[in-house]
């Protein structure tokens, strides 16, 4: 996927040499390796600390320019959009004690927090789906015990955050590293379909473009309520037009970056990183000015800055109006402070939450590593290094003072991480990565702004839904390409004398790659399955953790170690296999002569005298 899509090894007859990491190779050697011994103690997380913030913390605060800018706005649109749904999901499954309001604080302090102090600041924090449906379990379980649910909410969070710590003291974080390419990829095409089929319709919920045809649909239901001559079909035929331009319009704003039009280079950048934005703007004012008669879903964002939960009486237990219809105004709303010790005398509510903080804590685990993991993945060329340990810390505290809070838990979001790496870098007239900017500064405006708009909120509900259902699937369609698995489920359907050349396709068998690519598909389906069974939903962090033995115990029986390598090594151990197996550069097509030439104009060379059509231009 963008962001951790697979650069080309090339061919050398002789070894590259090390070359110094400088701020535009963005050499990622130095800062990431890993020597395998256990960094326990806490010897990890110094180390981590010692790496990231007091190496380059200055660098990434004082970094300001266009780039920042235009980031920053895309990424709140990327941002808001999954924070308002997943706060009107919470709201549903936990009767409103977490709300939209609830979400939308954590996410800006949450976000601002993490880009002034962690390790890792590319990462964007955010609700997600898994820890959604644990809080929403644990609601359920509160109502049976008869216990508060924020209360024991509050004392789940507290055991996950000390269980997190421990974790990051005793450097659990070196078994996530173990992960490959095969994991890696398998959880980030999950994440990117749960994108694409939200904003084009889930099977599963009433969420999506397609669904407005449906006259079922909730927006229908209630407009026909309130008005006997509503039509469903132009709402529907609108929200798709505004749904499908959004994500069209911001993609051909992002081709114009390679095109002559435009006056300057500086244009077409301008252009290109405010693509998403521009495209926000132009169709939420097409649907205010030429269709504003047309009754479009529109955001479902409160009114007023205040916790979600109206209370009937003073002991906030039940919600005004639902649980008492005949009350005329609510008591009031429930404080921002959760008292821990609310908890209707059962005391050994404290030792349950232990025992079911353990789920959690491998949960939001988890979530975190994996992303970690995609993110650092050697492809993306972040120089300033990973701080799995330091950052697991920086977790703990978010998750200790949201649960006191009575917010939601906060995990590194897989897509919005992906495309604030995409939208960093800068890359060739080929397509790839020559070095990528680093900064604190994108994160911490980008959630400055969710900070704002809880207190403009009126000024959200201007965006349609639909044009964010255009935002999703923009991220989706951007970011599914760049992925090999999804590279190697096309070549399913392609004929064998037509398939491009590259690494895998020249050395390995085509049918020993259908083979390869099944078996991954099968573990994806096996974790797509268990996501969306209600009942072991709980278990779909353990089936994406369970690809990591696979893929070293089970793999190594099946494939080769010639296939493993060029199908799920690191870019650095497939081009050592291909200078030792491939010298001569036979799974790479071979530029042409012109096509030399602006290589070396591109890159300032100049060929020695000597050197004639036939020999082969080295690529730096």
């Amino acid at each position: 996927m963008p962001g951790f899509s697979y650069r080309q090894p090339l061919a050398r007859k002789n070894p590259p040499r090390a070359e110094p990491s400088t701020d535009e190779d963005n050499s990622t050697v130095d800062n990431h390796r890993d020597d395998g011994k256990p960094k326990t103690f806490g010897r990890g997380i110094i180390a981590d600390f010692k790496r990231t913030i007091g190496t380059h913390w200055v660098k990434e605060m004082t970094n300001f320019n266009t780039k920042t800018v235009a980031v920053s706005f895309f990424l709140f649109i990327a941002v808001i959009a999954p924070t308002i749904t997943f706060g009107a999901v919470y709201a549903k499954a936990t009767n409103n004690y977490i709300g939209a309001v609830e979400l939308l604080l954590a996410t800006a302090w949450c976000g601002i927090f993490y880009s002034l102090v962690s390790g890792q600041p590319m990462m964007i924090n955010g609700g997600t789906g898994p820890v959604l449906t644990f809080q929403a379990v644990c609601y359920d379980l509160a109502k049976q015990l008869d216990v508060p649910f924020l209360t024991f909410n509050a004392w789940i969070g507290i055991w996950v955050c000390f269980y997190q710590l421990t974790a990051a003291f005793f450097d659990f974080n070196r078994l996530i590293k173990k992960a490959t390419r095969f994991t890696d990829e398998t959880f980030a095409l999950l994440i990117v379909s749960i994108f694409l089929l939200g904003a084009i319709g889930n099977p599963s919920s009433k969420v999506g473009l397609f669904h407005y045809f449906g006259t079922d649909h909730p927006h229908h239901e209630d407009m026909l309520e309130e008005d006997a001559t509503y039509d469903y079909m132009t709402v529907a035929l609108l929200s798709l037009i505004l749904g499908l331009g959004t994500a069209f319009f911001a993609i051909g704003l992002r081709q114009i970056r390679s095109s002559a039009f435009c006056c300057s280079d500086y244009a077409r950048t301008v252009i290109t990183d405010f693509a998403i934005t521009i495209s926000v703007v132009v169709m939420t004012a097409l649907r205010h000015t030429v269709f504003e008669d047309v009754q479009i879903e529109e955001l479902n964002v409160p009114d007023t800055f205040a916790t979600s939960f109206t209370c009937c009486t003073e002991d906030c237990r039940d919600y005004w109006p639902t649980d008492c219809p005949d009350q005329a105004e609510p008591w009031g709303r429930r404080p921002w402070i959760v008292d821990l010790f609310d908890l209707n005398g059962n005391t050994e509510v404290i030792f349950i939450a232990a025992a079911l903080g353990i789920p959690a804590f491998i949960l939001t685990f988890l979530d975190n590593g994996i992303t970690w993991h995609i993110v650092n993945h050697p492809s993306n060329r972040l120089a300033h290094g990973d701080a799995y340990n330091y950052d697991t810390v920086v977790s703990a505290v978010m998750v200790l003072v949201n649960s006191l809070m009575g917010l939601p838990w906060l995990v590194a979001s897989t897509v919005p991480c992906i495309m604030h790496i995409t939208a960093m870098q800068e890359k060739d007239n080929k397509g790839e990565v020559k070095y990528i900017q680093e900064s604190r500064l994108t994160g911490l405006f980008t959630h400055g702004l969710v900070l704002a708009c809880i207190f403009a909120l009126s000024v959200i509900k201007l965006i349609p839904l639909p044009v964010l259902y255009g935002v999703f699937l923009f991220m989706g369609l951007v970011a599914l390409p760049g992925q090999q698995f999804y590279q190697r489920f096309i070549l399913l359907f392609q004929q064998p004398s037509k398939i491009d050349k590259n690494h895998y396709t020249t050395h390995i068998p085509i049918n020993r790659i259908h083979k390869y690519t099944m078996f991954q598909f099968l573990f994806f389906g096996i974790v797509c399955v268990v996501r969306e069974i209600k009942s072991i939903s709980i278990a779909f962090p353990v089936m994406v953790l369970l690809c990591i033995p696979a893929r070293l115990y089970l793999h190594p029986r099946l494939f080769s170690k010639d296939e493993l390598t060029l199908l799920d090594g690191s870019p650095e151990e497939i081009e050592r296999w291909l200078l030792k197996n491939d010298p001569e550069g036979e799974a790479i097509e071979k530029p042409s002569k012109s096509a030399q030439e602006e290589h070396i104009a591109q890159n300032g060379l100049k060929l020695p005298d000597s050197i004639n059509d036939d020999d082969e231009v080295a690529h730096a």
